[in-house]
């Protein structure tokens, strides 16, 4: 945090940073209630994610991150991640969105997790991510999914792996124990 500190002119002052930065990343999250869902296949339309996720919406579940691949011959896959709990309705709803849109199928998997790093510092810091991803790699952990704001990446890991993903992140942006 910058303080503001006078000088001997009474008409000027001094904009001062301390030596010590705050860290760019505070924390390390994770989720293992999430599963992924996919609809493959679908027409590459205005409208199509409309109603894609207002069927979802209408049975009141709840859409994370959201994944649109780019468009092949006029033909899009639109992943997505949900509540573990709400799986079971969201692939009867994507049965039937899958049916009214012609698309080719839809996918699930269950055993995934949401790892986010987060931190006020990344809005002005470039290479965050970049720094989480050759961290996972470095752990040979695949990541599935990627998510973005100014304050959070997220990363969707298979289950099994997403507290071995804590440690390494709080070992890559020295958080928690010290190293």
């Amino acid at each position: 945090m910058a303080k503001i500190r006078k000088t001997s002119s009474p008409h000027s002052t001094r904009v001062t940073r301390p030596l010590v930065e705050e860290p760019v990343v505070t924390a390390v999250t994770y989720d293992r209630n999430q599963a992924k869902v996919a609809i493959v296949g679908v027409p590459d339309a205005p409208g199509v994610a409309a109603r894609i996720f207002g069927a979802l919406a209408n049975k009141n579940i709840n859409v994370d991150m959201i994944i649109q691949s780019t468009a092949r011959s006029g033909i899009n896959d639109i992943s997505f991640t949900i509540p573990r709990t709400n799986l079971k309705s969201a692939i009867s709803v994507m049965g039937q969105v899958r049916q009214a849109l012609g698309a080719k199928g839809v996918l699930k998997d269950s055993r995934i997790a949401k790892v986010s790093i987060v931190g006020i510092g990344m809005r002005s810091h470039s290479g965050v991510a970049a720094r989480m991803f050759r961290a996972l790699a470095k752990a040979k952990i695949n990541i599935q999914m990627i998510s973005t704001s100014e304050i959070k990446v997220s990363c969707v890991v298979d289950e099994s792996r997403a507290v071995e993903a804590v440690r390494v992140l709080h070992r890559e942006f020295g958080l928690g124990a010290k190293k």
